[in-house]
């Protein structure tokens, strides 16, 4: 069961340092929280089709409430997985879901990866079953955009080799996230199209539901998994 937990102005954005920039849009975004699990979502923008978020979140004016998307994270995050793996690469088919114009997997197949990059509101002439199979999926700042949590992970796990792992990144709402408080949490951010904010409850619920295992490094940077691969069992640890 959900109820309602705050309401804020759609304008609100992460680059709280840029909000004085964004005047109050007046339009009213309700976020409700899971009782049971504590998932935070905003059901009216989760209703959306395509053509909304493009339109109204995904546009021209996005990089003003997101100026890292364009470069500089793309480049970190593939930093990150050279780092991790640089060593594994001739074991790893890779997929980065949600890649928006595709910088990290070419700059991992400038490393010599086999990375591939897709992003349902680019690569909308491919369908997902002509993806293939993948042992390792990340999906970098990608849940607590998307409308349906459920949607999503069902797409990755189809895209799961049996001896796979899927890193990604959203930052916990542990602590900062409670009922009877006000919302002011940075993180929930609808400009952004930060729409569904995650605990670690309901992170291992998702898990459970897959049969995934799950696990965070961080606040921010988690691992589902089905097997470990062996390349993958310096940063898992399993017996």
């Amino acid at each position: 069961m959900s109820t309602a937990l705050d309401v804020v102005d759609f304008n609100k954005c992460c680059e709280e340092a840029r909000e004085s920039y964004l005047a109050l849009s007046g339009m009213p975004i309700y976020y409700f929280l899971c009782d049971h699990c504590g998932f935070c979502f905003a059901p009216e923008i989760c209703a959306w089709s395509m053509d909304d978020f493009a339109t109204k979140i995904y546009n021209s004016d996005y990089v003003m409430v997101d100026p890292d998307y364009v470069d500089s994270r793309p480049r970190q995050n593939a930093d990150t997985v050279v780092n991790m793996f640089a060593d594994q690469k001739a074991a790893i088919r890779h997929l980065d879901y949600g890649g928006g114009e595709g910088m990290l997997s070419r700059l991992l197949r400038e490393q010599g990866f086999d990375s591939t990059s897709y992003d349902p509101f680019v690569d909308k002439q491919l369908t997902i079953e002509e993806l293939g199979k993948f042992n390792l999926i990340t999906a970098f700042e990608v849940f607590e955009h998307v409308p349906s949590v459920d949607a999503l992970t069902e797409q990755l796990v189809s895209l799961l080799s049996d001896e796979g792992i899927i890193l990604f990144s959203t930052m916990l709402s542990d602590g900062h996230i409670k009922r009877h408080e006000r919302l002011t949490w940075w993180y929930a951010a609808p400009r952004n199209g930060h729409i569904s904010l995650y605990s670690n409850k309901s992170l291992t619920v998702i898990a459970q539901q897959e049969q995934l295992a799950f696990g965070s490094f961080s606040e921010g940077f988690h691992a589902f998994w089905r097997a470990v691969p062996t390349w993958a069992r310096h940063i898992i640890n399993v017996s």
